[in-house]
């Protein structure tokens, strides 16, 4: 059976929701904070057939939403506007707001009227049009980790656990893969799955996760890694809306408890021929060249692309000893200590999961870089040595990871400018160093906890 054309979906979601009078036009800029506007239903096929107008420098705002002039694109161009189009095939109707509403998806134009190149989701389909053009299709599926949290701080501001509806208590222990915390919160499960439901958004399993209150939701692979990156952005609106509708905060933040384990983004990879034959496919005692390459780029590239691996600056709490984080750039089959790890599968379906990235990280970027360096790997033979089988912990040396250092390598790298854009690379670059500065002004409580009366 094969999918309705993106148009023709679009009229079926109006048709099938007459109800909804305001529609959510949304654009993820590049740390995938969803911006843009919400327009009455009746200014919908106007804004499909001309756009709507929104500020080139939202692309590029920083974490707090202010314009990083260092990009350009504020004051230098006077905050100019570029219309924004509506990606056909992306309305959707959005299940937890008390007035029936819709929403769509934007893409920012250039001065030129063509997609501007430095929009998240343009340079992930830049990059899978590389693959395109060379006869293969990357099936992408996204894991995004998240906390359950109370939306009230404690009396130091610090968060807290969500109360456990069953026990009326906070978990404090660490119960991996428990039934019963799926049960406990089944509440919020149930509506997160009936929200995905609803928004075609193909939501697979939840795993109550390895810290109290974390939990991860599955999304199904897609031969179309623009549209698996779609879900992921959907999906991740979805489970805060649906969390803060039960009085609770879901957050994606890599690491917001220091002694729990961090929030991870797994990307799954798998890529097939002309054929649709899974190029991949192999078994662990005979891996095919094609993988081991594709795995040796993932390597390679990893320092010029960790930056879009580990954002921000709490993003580098996450990188911990023994909390299946990788410190390392190693692979295995079967084996979640190390960064690059092929699951267990039957032969035909062998998959790399790339397991670096946080899940505070844009699933766009992490996408492109993921498979702009596999591409990169297989055209170039990339070694990635021998396979690690037990613990990569103890085989392999730690790498200590620094939000200064990733923003150096990543500003300096021509691979990042060549394959995902010389001005993505500067506008990125420049947010991030701009919100590194603005962090390390900051005086923190630790410091006058340690400085104030002891110095």
């Amino acid at each position: 059976m094969t999918e309705p054309a993106p148009h023709d979906a679009d009229a079926s979601v109006l048709a099938a929701h007459p109800e909804a009078q305001s529609v959510d036009l949304i654009l993820a800029d590049m740390n995938g904070l969803l911006r843009g506007k919400r327009i009455a239903r009746s200014a919908l096929e106007k804004v499909q057939q001309s756009g709507v107008c929104l500020p080139m420098s939202l692309i590029a705002t920083d974490i707090t939403g202010n314009t990083v002039e260092e990009t350009g694109l504020g004051y230098d161009i006077g905050d100019e506007d570029r219309v924004c189009r509506v990606v056909p095939g992306s309305l959707r109707h959005v299940p937890w707001t008390a007035q029936p509403t819709l929403q769509a998806l934007l893409c920012m134009q250039d001065m030129q009227g063509q997609v501007f190149a430095a929009n998240p989701r343009e340079v992930l389909a830049r990059v899978v049009e590389r693959y395109r053009a060379r006869g293969l299709t990357p099936v992408v599926a996204v894991e995004l980790e998240f906390y359950l949290l109370d939306s009230l701080l404690s009396e130091d501001g610090r968060p807290r656990t969500a109360i456990n509806p069953a026990t009326q208590r906070r978990n404090d222990s660490t119960q991996v893969y428990y039934l019963q915390d799926l049960n406990d919160f089944r509440v919020f499960t149930d509506a997160v799955a009936a929200a995905c439901a609803a928004q075609s958004i193909p939501a697979d399993t939840a795993v109550a996760e390895y810290a109290p209150g974390q939990f991860e939701i599955n999304l199904k692979h897609r031969a179309d890694a623009v549209a698996a990156c779609d879900d992921a952005l959907y999906l991740k609106r979805a489970i805060k809306a649906v969390a803060a509708d039960q009085g609770c905060q879901a957050s994606f933040m890599a690491k917001p408890f220091v002694d729990q384990a961090g929030s991870g983004l797994h990307v799954h990879v798998s890529v097939l021929d002309e054929q649709g034959r899974n190029i991949f496919a192999c078994t662990p005692e005979q891996p095919v060249d094609v993988l081991r390459h594709a795995i040796g780029g993932l390597q390679q590239r990893a320092d010029d692309c960790m930056l879009l691996y580990a954002p921000h600056a709490n993003s580098y709490r996450r990188f911990v000893l023994n909390a299946f984080v990788p410190l390392n750039d190693c692979w295995g089959f079967n084996n979640r200590t190390v960064a690059m790890r092929v699951p267990y599968s039957d032969a035909h379906n062998v998959r790399i999961e790339h397991r670096i990235a946080g899940a505070d990280a844009n699933p766009y970027l992490v996408t492109a870089a993921v498979l702009a360096s596999m591409l990169d790997g297989i055209e170039r033979r990339c070694d990635p040595g021998p396979p690690v089988v037990g613990n990569a912990y103890e085989q392999t040396e730690t790498r200590a990871l620094y939000w200064r250092d990733t923003i150096r390598d990543f500003q300096a790298s021509d691979f990042v400018a060549e394959q995902l854009g010389r001005d993505f690379r500067h506008f990125y670059g420049q947010q991030k160093l701009k919100e590194f500065l603005s962090f390390n002004r900051e005086v923190t409580t630790l410091e006058y906890e340690w400085y104030l009366r002891h110095v």
